[in-house]
């Protein structure tokens, strides 16, 4: 009697059936749901559940929008206490008891030098329209329309946003060298490269043959996230403050990411003490739902009504949840929590690295961490310098942690790097689970491209 094979499930053939559809009808500029073919039904914490039954580790969390992971009780009470409240959902820029809440709690979660004076600008839903925000108020306020950013940024994909990251073509924006250790733009690394940064963009504002006029603005993100996790030295951070405040230079600091305890800190600023002149605030804000806003000095605040708006810039339910996140952050001291477990996540993979030649750098900062992927092979084509990076790897790496149960991003100039952004309230526990579960895509993984089994 001929074998035959067993019919797929029902469960198996509506996850597929949902994956096809999904790849005839979507735009071919979908990303996530290339590396990631799976169909999340369920989620809680750092689970999430696909149409397939199959459980994943979600260290993507939204691209780091989930600071307390999925479904946290205290976001889902808050949403349900809108919604049994029988208040407004949409209401424009219109004053409500909710938005009066984010307002008082994300104020008190900012520096008091910079809260004592901050105006808030509440924008479109998506952190990209509060870039082009902060970009239109600099220029507003002080009559100039050049920008300064830096290589490897990334700021959004709208027109202003796209113009100041990294991967921009003839714009308005004068680039600068971000310092970084592992692939130094001078050569050199350490407190030295980050000085050599310094120098070189305090030159181009002072020589009068540039070719750079006074800039409107500089944006900087104090840690490069889709860059690669690059944590930018918080010497340097206050040498930027210092450079343009003695030029009357409006420093933009994009949080988008790196806010609500994401590196150990609430704000990344606090690391090193800075106080930006605009603050641009999206993802983790709004508690898993959409909201951004820009916050900034009250000297700033020149612009006319309806300078900017947006017909979803009072996203009440989103409102509801920042409020309850960014409270729970602010008492359960998960942004400590963050500082102290992503030291030691560090320090663990910092000593798989010491086995593996394929990893090529570890860093980050709190739970904001990279593992970047390299060709140890091809080293000696680079010398001197790291090996060049290693996409295919790095791609492979991520299958194979998908097929272990583990979701994680990839970031980096090649593609290169792996990111993890877990939740902030990871438990010990679910802490080894994932760096177990990576040590073994990494390890099996180079073996098998390097040996062919």
């Amino acid at each position: 009697m001929a074998m035959t094979e067993p019919a797929p499930s029902a469960v198996t053939t509506a996850h597929e059936g949902i994956l096809r559809r999904q790849s005839a009808r979507e735009s071919a500029a979908r990303t996530y749901a290339r590396a990631l073919p799976i169909v999340p039904v369920r989620a809680r914490g750092l689970t999430i559940e696909g149409a397939d039954g199959r459980r994943y580790l979600d260290c993507l969390s939204g691209a780091g929008t989930l600071a307390l992971g999925h479904n946290h009780p205290v976001v889902l009470e808050a949403i349900r206490k809108v919604l049994d409240s029988g208040a407004p959902l949409h209401v424009l820029d219109l004053a409500t008891p909710v938005k009066d809440a984010f307002t008082t709690e994300l104020f008190r979660t900012l520096p008091e030098e910079f809260a004592g004076r901050a105006r808030i600008q509440f924008c479109g839903p998506a952190g990209t329209d509060a870039v082009e925000a902060a970009l239109k108020l600099a220029r507003t306020a002080t009559g100039r329309d050049g920008l300064l950013a830096f290589t490897g940024a990334y700021h959004g994909m709208t027109a202003g946003a796209l113009e100041a990251s990294g991967g921009a073509r003839d714009v308005r924006v004068t680039r600068l060298p971000y310092p970084q250790d592992y692939r130094c733009p001078f050569g050199t690394g350490g407190p030295h490269g980050a000085e050599l940064s310094a120098r070189w963009t305090e030159s181009l504002l002072d020589d009068s043959k540039s070719g750079v006029p006074r800039p409107a603005a500089m944006i900087l993100e104090p840690v490069q996230g889709e860059g690669g996790v690059i944590p930018a030295p918080d010497d340097w951070m206050r040498r930027m403050r210092a450079v343009t405040a003695a030029r009357d230079i409006p420093l933009i600091v994009d949080e988008v990411q790196t806010g609500v305890g994401r590196t150990g800190a609430f704000w990344a600023v606090e690391h090193s003490g800075v106080t930006p002149d605009i603050m641009v605030l999206s993802k983790a804000i709004g508690g898993s739902l959409p909201l951004a806003v820009i916050v900034y000095r009250d000297d700033l605040d020149v612009w006319g009504p309806g300078a900017h708006a947006g017909t979803f810039r009072g996203n009440q339910l989103a409102m509801a949840a920042g409020t309850a996140t960014l409270a729970h952050v602010r008492e359960n001291g998960l942004a400590e929590r963050a500082a102290q477990l992503g030291a030691r996540m560090l320090a663990q993979l910092r000593a798989l690295a010491a086995e593996q030649p394929c990893i090529g750098d570890v860093r980050g900062r709190g739970l904001m961490i990279g593992v970047e992927l390299v060709d140890p092979a091809a080293a000696v084509l680079t010398a001197p310098g790291p090996p060049p990076a290693a996409p295919e790897l790095a791609a492979a790496v991520q299958r194979a942690c998908l097929r272990r149960g583990l979701i994680i991003e990839l970031g980096g100039r090649d593609a290169s790097v792996i990111r993890l952004l877990p939740p902030l309230n990871l438990t010990d526990e679910q802490a080894s689970a994932v760096l177990d579960r990576l040590a073994d895509a990494i390890t099996t993984t180079a073996r098998t491209l390097s040996t062919g089994r």
